[in-house]
């Protein structure tokens, strides 16, 4: 339950030069006081107070110099005490505004096709949250480039919507930095229906195809879902074997031998439960983890596959990659809940699926989508190819035994009219969900 007992602290009103407070209306203002003592090296910090009132918002504000064009770096530290869910009631913003204070033009690429004749203002920025290895403080950090017409930056500090809550934000920067490196990756999906007699058959018919995609500078390559149960007309029961074993031992040689990631679908036995799998191989050879299908359609419940029950996102040498597998696609929680997790990269192995909500898994989630289907391209039905931020197929393969490849840059920001870096807001503007629900303190 929220309380509204904080533990004291040695605070003073006056507020360090250049910072001011601010809320919507008087009547949703919080208090605000600064400890000149505070952070986790007592150098300060700023303090928001939440009595046990519903709704008030209120902020620290400073504005800082820039230079259109230039680049620079925003970073503070947060600590919160009786805040459920930080992601949306602890805030950093970044406005721009040219010389007099005005909104400007955002004269970086967004989104064509979209809100015709609509003024591209530059939109609020959102750093996002991340651990700092300092106990109970969490960082929220980014780099932006200033707009052109950009003269000034207006950074926000927010406690918003948290009855009885507090949050001290100390360490505050912002300091002008180089550009960010590009982060390019190139993705591969196989467009393969495997015509084996055995399992171990048809992982090895994938070989040529694995060879193709190194030969084109594949970072990761995807394959299809149950590669060892596709066209050999024996229940999963027969094939089924557990993860790791053989078909990962084989297929992690093949990445060992081109330096790349694999992602195959596979019939995972655990005991006496079999489920449909999807392994992701390290250019080490070795098993870095999988994900157990979490939704099931009718023949495969029939068929007695166990559903999993989790969202594993994994590190890669490039990004953050999710799994997901076929059925998946008709639902956005499987999708949306990888993102949360980090995902910058789906990997999907999908025997059939409406493209369309492949489309829209890749747009509403801000994810590159990278699916290997079984479905031929006459049936105008689910494509192998690469999905990007705005859901469109930046790569397709077309030809049965070949490979889609697109290469993109996971630094890159997709920006759209009127919403700006959609992505940043995720974490912000989703519904709180039935498992956050539940009151914790620090995090985001």
């Amino acid at each position: 339950m929220n309380d509204n007992t904080h533990n004291p602290v040695h605070v003073t009103t006056a507020a360090p030069a250049d910072w001011r407070t601010a809320a919507p209306r008087d009547e949703l203002r919080p208090e605000f006081a600064f400890d000149p003592e505070g952070g986790p090296d007592g150098q300060g910090a700023l303090r928001i107070d939440a009595d046990h009132r519903e709704g008030l918002d209120g902020w620290w504000t400073r504005t800082f110099p820039v230079i259109g064009g230039a680049h620079y770096r925003f970073q503070a530290i947060y600590r919160a005490e009786n805040v459920p869910i930080p992601r949306r009631s602890i805030v950093a913003k970044i406005d721009w505004r040219d010389a007099r204070g005005m909104p400007v033009h955002d004269d970086q690429p967004t989104v064509a096709g979209y809100l015709h004749g609509i003024f591209g203002r530059a939109e609020t920025e959102h750093p996002a949250a991340k651990e700092t290895g300092v106990e109970g403080w969490t960082e929220i950090s980014d780099t932006y480039r200033a707009p052109s017409a950009a003269a000034q930056a207006v950074i926000e500090l927010h406690l918003q919507w948290a009855p009885g809550g507090r949050v001290e934000w100390s360490r505050i920067s912002w300091v002008e930095t180089a550009q960010p490196p590009p982060r390019r990756v190139r993705l591969a999906a196989v467009h393969f229906q495997p015509a084996g007699h055995a399992p171990e058959e048809n992982c090895r018919l994938y070989a040529p195809l694995i060879a193709e995609a190194a030969r084109q500078r594949a970072d990761l390559v995807v394959l299809g879902e149950t590669i060892t149960y596709y066209g050999l007309d024996k229940p999963f029961e027969e094939i089924a074997e557990p993860i790791p074993g053989p078909s990962t031992a084989y297929l992690g040689g093949l990445a060992r031998q081109h330096g790349l990631y694999i992602v195959a679908g596979l019939v995972e036995r655990a005991e006496h439960l079999i489920y449909n799998t999807a392994a992701l191989l390290g250019p080490d050879g070795d098993l870095i983890g999988s994900y157990r299908k979490v939704a099931l359609p009718r023949d495969e419940i029939k068929a007695g596959i166990a559903p999993g029950d989790d969202y594993p996102v994994f590190q890669t040498r490039f990004g953050k990659v999710g799994l997901m597998i076929c059925y998946d696609g008709f639902f956005p929680e499987v999708a949306r809940e990888l993102a949360n997790r980090g995902a910058e990269v789906i990997a999907w192995p999908v025997w059939g699926c409406n493209p369309l909500l492949a489309a829209a898994r890749a747009c509403e989630n801000h994810v590159y989508l990278v699916s290997s289907t079984y479905e031929d391209v006459d049936s105008h039905w689910m494509v192998t190819g690469v999905f990007d931020h705005e859901g469109n197929t930046i790569a397709q393969a077309k030809e049965w035994g070949s490979i889609a490849v697109a290469e993109v840059d996971l630094a890159r920001r997709t920006r759209w009219i009127s919403l700006g870096d959609f992505k940043a807001e995720l974490p912000r503007h989703r519904p709180i969900s039935k498992a956050e629900e539940c009151p914790s303190s620090g995090g985001a």
